[in-house]
């Protein structure tokens, strides 16, 4: 078995040239692989297609990237937390794929698997899957590039649009366990579009917040096999931030002092 672990980050993306694209786990800021983010943006690397349920918040996560035109296509589910994606798409700096959040797992997910395209009810009788649908825009505003048409096939009397896998050459995912043979496992929440990148990137790169040896990983609770990783880099303990703090205002009463609330 090939020992995967490499020494850092930076080690980790140093061959992630200008003009990748890149599956990169975590939903919001929960699971995202931010050492990875950030050595990529320390080297300098550009022009990348990004493939994420969104694009981080700003100053965090891909927003990083993407604060520095770093990013020149985005393939994502969700883009509301982020003020500085939405000025550069608006201003024709940025093109984007609006894509269901359940057809964006299944892409990578399927192009992990080997599978081509499939079949999805999801989209189907909107702009998603008859065209039109805005991805890039002048800067005068108007539309430069809009999606084309998919097609459409009818299955025991329902229509679904046909929607293409990816495998892009290389997905950016974090684990709070692995080991030297890239045997993977999420914690929790985190465990959301990270297996599916981990399996969809041709070149996969996991960040770990503990090594373990071979063996010591219950094969039962192994998320992703190694096969599909192809680096682990070592990180320890992560920030963890909260994307949105909410306080409710709840008044203060003799009952919630004596608990503690």
């Amino acid at each position: 078995m090939i020992d995967k672990v490499v020494a850092s980050a930076a080690e980790a993306v140093a061959d992630v040239p200008d003009g990748a694209s890149l599956a990169v786990g975590g939903f919001g800021l929960c699971g995202i692989p931010e050492n990875l983010i950030e050595a990529l943006h320390a080297q300098g690397t550009t022009d990348l297609e990004t493939i994420s349920n969104n694009c981080g918040v700003d100053g965090w996560g891909l927003g990083r990237l993407l604060e520095d035109h770093r990013i020149r296509r985005t393939i994502s589910s969700y883009v509301g937390e982020n003020k500085e994606f939405a000025r550069q798409f608006l201003s024709g700096e940025l093109e984007v794929e609006l894509t269901p959040q359940g057809t964006l797992a299944e892409k990578l997910r399927a192009g992990g698997a080997g599978i081509p395209a499939f079949f999805t009810p999801a989209g189907v009788g909107t702009q998603v899957s008859e065209g039109g649908l805005p991805q890039r825009y002048n800067t005068d505003g108007t539309v430069a590039k809009a999606s084309e048409p998919k097609e459409v096939r009818s299955f025991d009397g329902a229509d679904y649009v046909m929607e293409h896998s990816v495998t892009p050459d290389f997905a950016l995912v974090h684990a709070a366990k692995g080991d030297r043979y890239g045997n993977l496992v999420f914690h929790a929440a985190a465990a959301n579009f990270n297996p599916l990148a981990a399996m969809a990137g041709r070149i996969t790169i996991a960040q770990v917040e503990e090594l373990v040896e071979p063996g010591e990983l219950d094969p039962e609770h192994i998320h992703t096999p190694g096969i599909f990783v192809q680096r682990v880099v070592v990180v320890g303990a992560i920030e963890k931030r909260i994307e949105k703090r909410t306080i409710t205002g709840a008044p203060i009463t003799p009952a919630t002092k004596e608990f503690g609330a």
